[in-house]
Parts: structure tokens; sequence; C-alpha cells
């Protein structure tokens, strides 16, 4: 396939919400999901939630990790991209698989310049100036971990416009602030909110989780708070 000559038609939005609940429910199948609302998990941050998305497991299932990756293709081949560029490390597998895909040339970005040889920061080779790119990473919660690999295209003079993350959290107001500073469109596969759609829909989890799940996407830090009140 084509990224840059056979683009076909945009999808539309049904397309893109069906999509979006199979790649949710690909997740679910592959616990790469993980909802318990009896025995919240704590995050990295100290805060503690009913939900665990782990974003890097699909690689490790072919039929799977093929179709989420030929999703991530019919969102991408619409735009005007040069590269495609994965940030350190969980973004490179996908980076490639949807390189490969669109037949578009691949970088990835690190968090910090390599210690030895050209010390470099991105990986890989860029042919002219001001070339189009688009970042691709496996998970999205507030936003602000991109800001690293952004800088660091811009500062070799690329121009960033989207952002691709097969997982978005989308329940923090603060990710579309984060993200309009950056100057940045964001795109995701899917989110916690087809996550919901589907768990309704089918026989996942009981309604008592279903509804305390849905209290913690309307109100994360309220959910946490009161979680631990009655604890």
């Amino acid at each position: 396939m084509d990224g840059k000559n056979n683009m076909g038609k945009p999808m539309t939005k049904n397309e893109t919400k069906n999509m979006a609940k199979e790649a949710a429910k690909i997740l679910l199948d592959t616990n790469s999901i993980l909802i318990n609302t009896a025995e919240p998990f704590q995050y990295t941050s100290g805060a503690i939630g009913p939900v665990y998305v782990d974003c890097r497991r699909p690689i490790a299932f072919p039929e799977e990790r093929s179709i989420l990756m030929d999703y991530a293709a019919q969102m991408i081949k619409n735009l005007d991209v040069d590269y495609v560029a994965g940030g350190e490390t969980a973004g490179i597998p996908y980076a490639a698989f949807i390189a490969e895909r669109l037949n578009l040339p691949m970088l990835y970005v690190r968090k910090k310049p390599k210690g030895h040889g050209r010390m470099s920061q991105i990986e890989g080779h860029v042919e002219g100036e001001n070339k189009k790119v688009i970042l691709v990473e496996d998970l999205m919660n507030v936003g602000s971990s991109q800001k690293i690999f952004i800088d660091v295209l811009r500062e070799a003079g690329m121009r960033l416009q989207n952002s691709f993350v097969i997982f978005s959290y989308d329940i923090y107001p603060e990710t579309k602030k984060s993200f309009q500073e950056m100057d940045m469109a964001p795109l995701s596969l899917t989110t916690w909110w087809d996550v919901l759609d589907v768990i309704k829909e089918e026989d996942y989890f009981d309604d008592k989780t279903i509804t305390s799940f849905e209290s913690f996407l309307n109100a994360p830090k309220e959910w946490a708070d009161n979680f631990k009140k009655a604890s």
C-alpha cells in the first residue's frame, strides 16, 4: 500500500467508531486492558485507579496485532506524512509496522542522545529539510511524555502536526490543553470510552463493576478519593 498515492476516501464517523470498538475488544481479549474496581491499581505517580492498560502486550499476538496495525494505517494514510517516527521504546515496533504498511521511511527517537558513535537522538536518515513527520507511541495518558520527542524532531527541522497512539485515556482535561500548547493534533485508535461501550454491549463485567468504571472515567480524582474514604 502506498500511503501517499493510494489514499482512498477518508473514513466516516461510523467507520472510525466501529474500528475503535473493535480495537478496544482486541485489547480486552488479549488481556492488555485490566479493570478491577474492587482492588485498584497504584500508578507510578502514586495515584490509584481501577484501570490498567499494557499496549506493549499486543505485539506478542500476531493476528490481533495485524488487525490493529491495519486500522492504524487506515487512520494515518490520508495524512500528508513523509516519515513515521517511533518514540523510545514502545512506539518503535508500532512505527515499524505502520511504516511498512504505508511504504514510508521510518525513524525512531531516543529520550536522550546515544552515548557513543554519532551521539544520535534521532535514528534513521532524513533526506531534505522541512519533512512532515508523524510521531507514534503506544499510549497517551496526559500526553506530556510526547513533548520530549516532539521537541527533538522539531529542533532537527522536521514538521509535526500529528501524533498517533494505540490507546488514549481521553479522560483528563489537561490533555487537550497540553496538545494545544504544543500545536499538535493527537490521534488514537481507541480510548477508555470505547472500552466502556464494548463492555456495556458484551458480557465482560457485572453491572456494579461497569457503573464504578464509568464513574471513574467521568471523575477519576473523585473516584480515587471516594475509594480511599470507603476503605
